[in-house]
């Protein structure tokens, strides 16, 4: 997944920064700290998603925002999973209902794979993916 980039602008009355997702168009956040200001941003991000996929709206696009003040905002590998799996399951097609007899749980769990702040297991997302026809690869990489 693509980290969504946030505009991160100095609050030059109170100090601080002003944090933004200008792919979704609505939400702020601020901290007095560059690091408190990314921990509201990964909080805001997080509900905002959220949002989307209780409406069942499919996800912006990431875009490609070279100025300085951008900021990629990242989720965690589960978040980020998920992310995918909501984008895959608004793009198949399906209906809950269906999904989730395909899957093979209750309808009302379905939510469940889907919400950020929702623990699931690793291999009920695996199962959720192969549902849509797609494989959960992972990928480890060097701390930058």
């Amino acid at each position: 997944m693509e980290h969504y980039l946030a505009l991160f602008e100095p609050d030059r009355e109170s100090g601080g920064y002003v944090v933004t997702f200008p792919d979704f168009g609505y939400g702020v956040t601020q901290g007095e700290t560059e690091r408190e200001a990314m921990e509201m941003a990964q909080d805001l991000l997080t509900l905002t998603i959220g949002d989307y996929i209780r409406e069942g709206k499919p996800l912006p696009a990431t875009s490609r925002r070279r100025r300085a003040n951008f900021r990629p905002v990242p989720l965690s590998a589960l978040q980020c999973a998920k992310v995918e799996l909501y984008t895959a399951f608004v793009n198949s097609g399906f209906k809950k209902a269906e999904y989730a007899r395909r899957i093979g749980i209750p309808k009302t769990h379905v939510e469940r794979l889907f919400s950020l702040r929702h623990r699931s297991r690793l291999d009920q997302i695996e199962a959720a993916f192969a549902a849509l026809g797609k494989h959960l690869d992972i990928e480890v990489r060097d701390a930058a």
